[in-house]
């Protein structure tokens, strides 16, 4: 199995990413330079965190016309993995692989904490590792995390178990406290803290490594989307 991961001019999280993978889970993972156009070789690709373009227009919505995003649609589209984290899940709302949005925080300001999450769907390809109605410690740092879904998309989103995360006490004002959704396919998947850093014993907490076992797991066979 391969990963790869995207870097965007602004990209800051991508470093994070690839230790987890490379030295603490010990799988094949590759930078890929956002004017790439061959995403073949990859069975999951990571959209990290992080200010793609300086976030000057809207966050992401530069970054969704980068090369290597037609590639990425194209990848998910064959039903191989993509995950978007922080900054990377604005990025799959703008490029409608994911619904809804990314607008600023109720409070208008930056946060920057460790919140806690709950698991709201374990069949999937990213949660399978974990126990519905788990909480999890899981650090967040962004300015705008708060998302935003109408009604009646998020009316089937969670008929079709695609909430796969939700805010304990929800620190940005998101819709029924979302704090990470998947396509209806469940091989997208969105979310605003960042399970790369909380993955391993130095930093003090592994809430997150469990995210990235569960997409190896699926990878090696042991493991199926929910239909």
């Amino acid at each position: 199995m391969k990963f790869g991961i995207i870097v965007f001019p602004g990209s800051n999280c991508d470093i994070d990413c690839y230790h987890v993978l490379k030295d603490v889970l010990g799988k094949d993972v590759e930078y890929i330079w956002h004017d790439t156009e061959e995403l073949e070789d990859f069975d999951c690709i990571i959209l990290p965190g992080g200010f793609s373009y300086g976030d000057y227009l809207r966050c992401g919505a530069v970054a969704q016309f980068s090369k290597a995003m037609e590639q990425v649609r194209l990848h998910a589209e064959k039903g191989k993995l993509v995950l978007g984290i922080c900054n990377g899940f604005q990025i799959l709302t703008e490029a409608g692989l994911l619904s809804g949005a990314l607008v600023r925080n109720k409070n208008l300001k930056f946060i920057c904490d460790t919140v806690a999450l709950k698991v709201e769907n374990n069949n999937t390809s990213f949660t399978s590792r974990y126990n519905v109605g788990e909480v999890i410690d899981i650090p967040i740092a962004h300015g705008e995390g708060n998302y935003v879904v109408d009604e009646d998309t998020l009316k089937k989103m969670k008929e079709n178990g695609q909430v796969l995360f939700t805010y304990e006490e929800n620190p940005n004002g998101s819709t029924f406290n979302i704090a990470g959704v998947c396509n209806a396919r469940k091989n997208v998947l969105g979310m605003m803290p960042h399970p790369e850093r909380a993955g391993e014993a130095l930093l003090g907490n592994t809430d997150g490594i469990k995210l990235f076992q569960s997409i190896i797991d699926y990878l090696e066979g042991g493991a199926k989307n929910d239909k």
